[in-house]
């Protein structure tokens, strides 16, 4: 394998790796992660070449944030880019997304990370009605303004919110779920970013891990992961959990896909690193950002960033398998 791909991350004018590190199981959801563990995961990906970081002020309640600042200020010469997300600490409505709001959330995230200016700073899921709404963008110009941000973005759940973000003239980045189980962004989503100079960060690469072809029907998780706790959609929106999937179709999917990996000869590929590859190398995606609790993880998946052209006829045999197994149960959705 060659080294590391980079790409343009939109608007931001930022170079960075297609490959990413998401930090959510840095902080919590994911299970119990110690400290040193989290420390070992952020170094194993920066020495394979990862420069950007997504995190988010309520994952571990600023733990992830923390970890990830103490991090990059070891590294101040890296390049690194640092993005987090804001606005899930109070309920998802309309009358929360407002500049004394958004200040003091912005002034916790750039304590824990230890910066003045944050590089990117991404609505979390916000309802559409924020999305929509010129008094959101007016405030977030205001804030790049007086150096509290570098940039903005938004992260969305559907293609209809992602459209409405693209479309606003200062929107650098759009967070989307995009993976071989989740193909809605490549018909409009993916152009649409791609002709404005907006960045795509493509999260959930792995369909929450199912993509990595190591689940089957007695797979157990914590039950403090939300694999465990969120497969109904109880605690936010079930397309954050195994991309939306059933999770027995999952499981039959992924059985296949990994077939596909070795039917296209792709012998020192795994099928994590076949899926990670396969979403970079979409027109229009910046970075990828992959979760990793170990080492070995941190490591398998960020060389998946220098992953070759991956061949027609797997890239055929997995539209097809979209198509046959989880279009009817995903396309419609988000």
């Amino acid at each position: 394998m060659s080294s590391m791909e980079h790409r343009t991350l939109g608007r931001t004018g930022r170079e960075v790796s297609v490959v990413g590190l998401g930090t959510w199981q840095l902080g919590a959801d994911w299970g119990d992660v110690t400290e040193a563990d989290a420390m070992a995961v952020l170094e194993a990906s920066a020495e394979a070449g990862v420069t950007f970081y997504d995190t988010a002020d309520v994952y571990g309640d600023g733990r992830s944030e923390q970890l990830v600042g103490r991090f990059v200020a070891t590294h101040p010469d890296a390049g690194f880019t640092v993005a987090t997300k804001m606005g899930r600490r109070m309920d998802q409505v309309r009358s929360n997304y407002v500049e004394s709001h958004f200040r003091a959330w912005l002034d916790r995230s750039r304590a824990n990370l230890g910066v003045d200016t944050i590089d990117l700073v991404q609505l979390h899921c916000p309802p559409s009605e924020v999305i929509d709404d010129d008094a959101t963008y007016d405030v977030l110009d205001t804030l790049v303004d007086e150096g509290v941000i570098a940039s903005y973005g938004v992260s969305v759940e559907t293609c209809a919110q992602a459209l409405s973000a693209i479309a606003r003239p200062n929107v650098a980045s759009i967070q989307i779920i995009l993976n071989a189980f989740r193909m809605k962004p490549l018909d409009e989503v993916l152009p649409a970013a791609e002709a404005a100079g907006v960045g795509i960060i493509a999260r959930v690469p792995l369909a929450s891990g199912l993509l990595s072809g190591k689940y089957d029907l007695d797979t157990t998780f914590a039950a403090d992961d939300h694999r465990t706790y969120n497969r109904d959609g109880s605690a936010f929106d079930v397309g954050e959990t195994f991309s939306g999937v059933d999770y027995a179709t999952g499981v039959e999917a992924a059985r296949e896909f990994s077939s596909l990996v070795s039917q296209a000869g792709l012998s020192d590929v795994t099928p994590a690193q076949a899926a990670i590859a396969w979403i970079w190398q979409q027109p229009g995606v910046s970075t990828v950002i992959p979760g990793a609790r170990n080492v070995s993880q941190a490591s398998a998946n960020a060389a998946a960033g220098s992953v070759g052209d991956l061949p027609a006829s797997f890239l055929e045999g997995v539209a097809g398998l979209y198509d046959r197994l989880i279009r009817e149960q995903v396309h419609g959705r988000w």
